[in-house]
Order: structure tokens, then sequence, then C-alpha cells
């Protein structure tokens, strides 16, 4: 079971973005799902998270700019990217806390991406 982060790039301040992170292999269930950033030099912070009722928590940083999304169905988590300033650059993560089947064991687990870039431009 893996989670594959995309969409990040190179983006003008004021622009916009939208990261998708997909899980993939034998999932069972995935409970929260949620978006961290990690910019140089810095420790990694939450972004966004969403339950699997569709309830969001947010950063107070990215309110009103940030829309985090989930589709059960396709086990994929989205991040809808506005208004960009130059301090949202950072490696974008996305984790979920999953339960999925390995090896013939039910394993329950906090799963991480690979990370993708977003750099905004003054």
């Amino acid at each position: 079971v893996q989670l594959q982060a995309s969409g990040g790039g190179l983006v003008q301040a004021g622009g916009s973005l939208r990261l998708s992170c997909a899980a993939s292999g034998r999932i069972i269930r995935i409970d929260d799902m949620g978006w961290f950033r990690q910019a140089p030099g810095k420790q990694r912070e939450l972004v966004a998270t969403i339950i699997s009722d569709g309830s969001t928590n947010y950063a107070d940083s990215v309110k009103g700019r940030f829309t985090i999304s989930r589709d059960n169905a396709k086990n994929m988590v989205y991040l809808q990217m506005n208004s960009l300033k130059p301090e949202d650059t950072a490696v974008y993560y996305c984790n979920a806390n999953s339960i999925y089947e390995e090896y013939g064991q039910v394993v329950a687990a906090k799963l991480w991406g690979q990370g993708t870039q977003v750099t905004v431009s003054s």
C-alpha cells in the first residue's frame, strides 16, 4: 500500500495549484487524510486534514485560501491552493491513517506520500 502525490510545480504569487494524492493497494479503510508541508530549514507542519465524514481542519495560515477534499470511492485526497504566497513554498506531503491487508494480515498504519514540490515566486 502506498500514497502517490502529484500536482506540484512553480507558480507566481496569487496563482493556484491543485495537489492530488492517491492511495493504492489492498486498502480496507482510510480514516483521516491530510496534507503537511516542510519548507527548507523548518519543521514539517500541518496544512489541512479531512476525516471520512468530510469534516475538515486547516492551519490558520491557509484558511480561506486552501480547500481539502477527498473521494472515498477512489481513495484520493486533494488540496486546492488559491491565492498562493511565496511563504507557501515547501515540499507538500499527503498522509492517511489507513487499514489494509498485507501478507494476509490486517495492518493499521499512518502512510506518507513521497512529497511534491510547490514553489511560489514573488
